[in-house]
């Protein structure tokens, strides 16, 4: 599954302007696809998510982008086999400098300078929460919508690639529809419910003419 900058805002909470800036001045790159000019979309991994995670807790706890760029480096240089810091190590901060938690529990690992642990970032629970969440933006969800006085359940699916939602009707095959948001693929479904019958009507009528 991949996500586009939509999908990652409401996963990290991140602005689109932020991950913009972060992709731009190669801070996290969106490793599916990369924006290709204006009006074109990023792609990211789930990996990559993680990592927007991440950062935006560092920040969120009182560590600067400089400071996290400054720790990045420093264990892409030390530590060569971990490609992706972010989403594979796990961090603890005073909300000054950044410690990291080797492979040997007892041993820390100070990235930027000496100072006092106080916040412990487990990157497993980052990881559950995300998979919830991923898994709730993508649930489909039910809706009924009323056609000409008849209710009809309609199925909403997210598209966390291209952004908005795709919505069907399964009492009626082949009759979907699709919207940038929840009420306008509703208001979209309706339509096509509407012309759905429309054509269904129309082959009734030649059938009773033959």
């Amino acid at each position: 599954m991949s996500f586009n900058t939509k999908s990652a805002c409401a996963l990290t909470g991140l602005s689109a302007r932020q991950i913009d800036y972060w992709d731009r001045s190669h801070f996290i790159k969106p490793s599916v696809k990369e924006a290709a000019g204006q009006g074109s979309g990023r792609l990211y991994s789930f990996v990559d998510i993680v990592q927007l995670k991440v950062a935006k807790t560092l920040k969120d706890k009182g560590v600067s982008l400089q400071k996290i760029r400054k720790a990045i480096n420093y264990l892409k240089k030390h530590f060569p086999d971990v490609q992706k810091p972010l989403a594979e190590m796990r961090f603890l901060t005073d909300g000054d400098t950044i410690f990291v938690l080797t492979k040997n529990d007892k041993a820390v690992l100070d990235t930027l300078a000496k100072g006092q642990m106080v916040f412990a970032l487990a990157l497993g629970e980052i990881i559950e929460q995300l998979k919830g969440d991923v898994k709730n933006i993508s649930q489909d969800r039910k809706y009924k919508v009323s056609v000409k006085g008849k209710a009809y359940e309609v199925l909403l699916h997210a598209d966390t690639e291209d952004g908005g939602y795709w919505v069907e009707c399964p009492a009626l095959a082949g009759c979907d529809s699709q919207g940038d948001t929840v009420e306008e693929a509703l208001a979209m479904i309706k339509d096509a419910i509407k012309g759905h019958l429309a054509v269904e009507a129309e082959r009734k009528k030649k059938r009773a003419v033959a």
